[in-house]
This record gives C-alpha cells, structure tokens and sequence, in this order.
C-alpha cells in the first residue's frame, strides 16, 4: 500500500506560478509511475502529467504542455508538478497518483492522495 500526500495548492493569480508537491510513505516508491489529475467543480476527474519510475518518460495533457513540468527524486520519495503561467481554467483539486506505469496510471491508478486546492484567481 502506498500513501500519497499532496501539499502546495493555494491561490495564486493568473499567470503566476506554484509548485505542487506528492511524498509517499512507501519506500517501493521508486517502482512506481506517478502522476497528476484534477477535478474542477461539475467536472471528471482529468489527467494533467505523469512520469515513469526512471523519470526517463513523462506524459503532459495539451492544455498544460509548455507550462506545467513534473519531476521526481527517488531519494526522497517525492514528485512535484511546476505551474507557470497559470490560467483561471486551471482551478481544481489536483491529485496524486500511482501505478506501475506511464500507459496504466493514464488509464487508472492503484493509488490516490487525498488532494490539494489550486485557485487561479482572473
């Protein structure tokens, strides 16, 4: 079982920047693709970015290619989603999320974090 705790939403006005963060508690975390979606008021869940194990493949959603950028360190245990350029559409609860690959966590993750409140004011 891995646990995923997001941390770094906020409010923040358009065309600024935050840096969303996810620690997991399982040190299998390494063997794990990670990735991010979010959920806006009225709406599905959608996927934002995801990076494999390796950190060799990451995936990004067109509406935040050019602007979002997800990194990882194995060595703590942490991934984090850079925001630049923030639009008002962006305002969600972004969510952490793990499976054992780039294509399957697309699809469906094993493992959700609780969430985090990103505001994007106009």
């Amino acid at each position: 079982q891995v646990q995923l705790l997001e941390s770094g939403g906020g409010l923040v006005q358009a065309g600024g920047s935050l840096r969303l963060s996810c620690a997991a508690s399982e040190r299998t975390f390494s063997n794990y693709a990670i990735g991010w979606f979010r959920q806006a008021p009225g709406r599905e869940r959608e996927f934002v970015a995801a990076i494999s194990w390796s950190a060799a493949i990451s995936n990004y959603a067109d509406s935040v290619k050019g602007r979002f950028t997800i990194s990882r360190d194995n060595a703590r245990n942490t991934v984090d989603l850079q925001m630049n350029s923030l639009k008002p559409e962006d305002t969600a609860v972004y969510f952490c999320a793990a499976n054992y690959n780039v294509p399957s966590l697309r699809n469906a993750a094993r493992y959700w974090g609780q969430g985090t409140q990103v505001t994007v004011s106009a």
